[in-house]
């Protein structure tokens, strides 16, 4: 009668192991930003394997350490899953030998490696460009794939039919708790993040138990003839192009510039000329604002009148560098037409090219910048140039050419990984990650964030200036009446400040499912650009 109650210990204690020991490892050496992450990996399939790529793809510098990652991670999957589905077996039902469930336990590990690898990727590029629409797009296949990845340990043909209501449930259950862990040991005060994720690793064995049970015992599966899993593999590929679509539905979405000050003339208070910067993949066709103060950024220039050019979409992708010279030169030139102080509104792309516009070349009349979802600690992984064989994340660039070189076989796709706007952000990511919401002497800002951004970047204190947050996703703000007004009594010099109390929760709540960063000194390729790393701290704006 003790044997059951042994095993059901000893499945507890090696699902608790190893999330107690990273825990340990990270706050060690107080990696804060990725403490959110331990009471991962002991979850059930497929969020265990998510958990190791994430690392991996972030955390290898050539083809042999990748290689050899690679292949300590599958053998260590393969030989923990057999340790917790051994122990979970279900006392009434002969359990197959061991060396069977090693054998079959390893190659599943290669296999939903597979499966996982283009969503981890897309997990890694999300910390790249800190958008939350291509964080959910890494997620949300982890999700529909789940229930019918996790009978495949123990029955025979897992790939066929349905899964059992019972393993909908158990793996729907895993993710609430991967995530309320993830929260509970990043929020709570430095080394009770072990013991919290020790904890979260007995429930995680505590799930492998019913897991396991729900498919041993579970009856025929419906549709047992027909090869779902594959299937689902299949159609979770459509999630990339139907999240910028749905996003794109939503009042104030897609790359439209909706604002008040494109739209009529600004109020008699307002003694600012303006300039209106869209964001990536926006058009301008050469209309003019009513109010002769106001202007369009071009992100081919200026005519030969002064008059900013019409461009079309793929203008946009040019590197952050470019574009700053190009502002340059629009507010020499507004300033000298008006006489006015300048107020810059940037949206998007165009809140950083402002922001590095200000860093760099920042001219004396700019004294205002509003910046609408700007991206928030962009630039957090690296991946060298498609010319070099060495470098951080170097896999992981060429996996993501990979991606998008199949999509442009599905349909025509105008960017890349490489293009130079993206370029930006990975070459000059400790400026991003450091100083992007810091104070600029001598102008006001503000940022306008949708709530959404709370989940681009793990938890931290990563603004320095006023924020006024609203329910939203990335560049729905601008579009929107109360924002409007907002920006206007901003632009008329008062005091905007709104931050909502659910933003902090939200970041939490996303901690589990963030890409760990890579550390900033640990990248030559960012050796000019030495800065205080947020990923250690947990803050921005510090001085060197």
């Amino acid at each position: 009668m003790r044997r059951p109650d042994t095993r059901f210990t000893a499945l507890l204690l090696l699902a608790a192991l190893p999330p107690a020991v990273e825990a340990f490892v990270l706050v060690k050496v107080n990696f804060i930003s990725a403490q959110g992450l331990p009471p991962q990996i002991t979850a059930v399939w497929p969020y265990d394997t998510y958990h190791d790529l994430r690392w991996i793809f972030v955390y290898h510098n050539s083809w042999l350490a990748f290689g050899v990652l690679m292949v300590a991670a599958i053998l260590l999957r393969g030989l923990l899953t057999t340790g917790l589905v051994a122990l979970a077996w279900p006392g009434e039902v002969d359990r197959p030998s061991v060396r069977w469930l090693l054998t079959r336990n390893t190659f599943l590990s290669v296999l939903v490696a597979l499966f996982v690898s283009p969503w981890a990727v897309a997990s890694v590029a999300a910390s790249v460009v800190a958008l939350s629409w291509l964080l959910i797009a890494s997620l949300l296949p982890m999700f529909l794939l789940a229930p019918f990845l996790q009978r495949a340990a123990v029955v025979g043909p897992w790939w066929r039919g349905l899964p059992s209501w019972p393993l909908v449930g158990w793996s729907s259950l895993n993710f609430v708790l991967i995530t309320v862990t993830g929260a509970v040991a990043w929020s709570v005060p430095k080394w009770w993040t072990v013991p919290v994720a020790g904890v979260a690793g007995m429930l995680n064995g505590l799930l492998w138990q019913r897991t396991v049970r729900a498919a041993v015992l579970a009856p025929p599966p419906r549709l047992a003839w027909v090869p779902v899993t594959p299937l689902v593999a299949l159609l979770v590929l459509a999630v990339p192009f139907a999240v910028p679509a749905l996003i794109r539905l939503l009042p104030g979405g897609g790359t439209k510039v909706d604002a008040a000050v494109l739209t009529k003339p600004l109020p008699p208070t307002v003694r600012h000329a303006v300039i209106v910067l869209a964001g990536y993949g926006s058009t301008y066709d050469g209309t003019r604002p009513p109010d002769p103060n106001v202007q369009r950024f071009s992100y081919r220039g200026l005519g030969p009148t002064g008059e900013p050019l019409p461009y079309g979409s793929t203008d946009t992708f040019q590197s952050i560098s470019s574009s700053v010279d190009l502002l340059a030169d629009q507010v020499e030139r507004l300033h000298r037409r008006t006489n006015r102080p300048v107020a810059l509104i940037g949206q998007s792309q165009g809140a950083m090219v402002a922001r590095t516009y200000l860093a760099q070349r920042r001219h004396p009349a700019v004294d205002s910048l509003a910046m609408f979802s700007p991206l928030v600690n962009a630039g957090r992984a690296y991946y060298p140039p498609p010319g070099d064989q060495t470098g951080w994340g170097v896999a992981t660039g060429w996996q993501l050419r990979v991606i998008f070189g199949g999509v442009s076989l599905v349909r025509p796709v105008a960017t890349g990984p490489d293009e130079p706007f993206i370029r930006s952000l990975l070459d000059d990511a400790p400026f991003y990650r450091n100083n992007l919401m810091c104070p600029v002497p001598g102008v006001r800002l503000v940022a306008f964030l949708p709530t959404a951004t709370a989940t681009e970047a793990p938890p931290g204190d990563y603004t320095q200036i006023p924020v006024f947050q609203q329910p939203g996703v990335h560049g729905t703000l601008l579009g929107r009446r109360q924002a409007q007004e907002n920006l206007i009594a901003f632009i008329t010099g008062q005091s905007i400040d709104r931050p909502r109390r659910e933003y902090y929760l939200l970041q939490r709540i996303s901690a589990a499912w963030q890409a760990p960063p890579l550390a900033i000194w640990i990248n030559p390729a960012w050796q000019a650009h030495r800065e205080p790393d947020p990923a250690f701290t947990g803050k921005v704006c510090l001085p060197n």
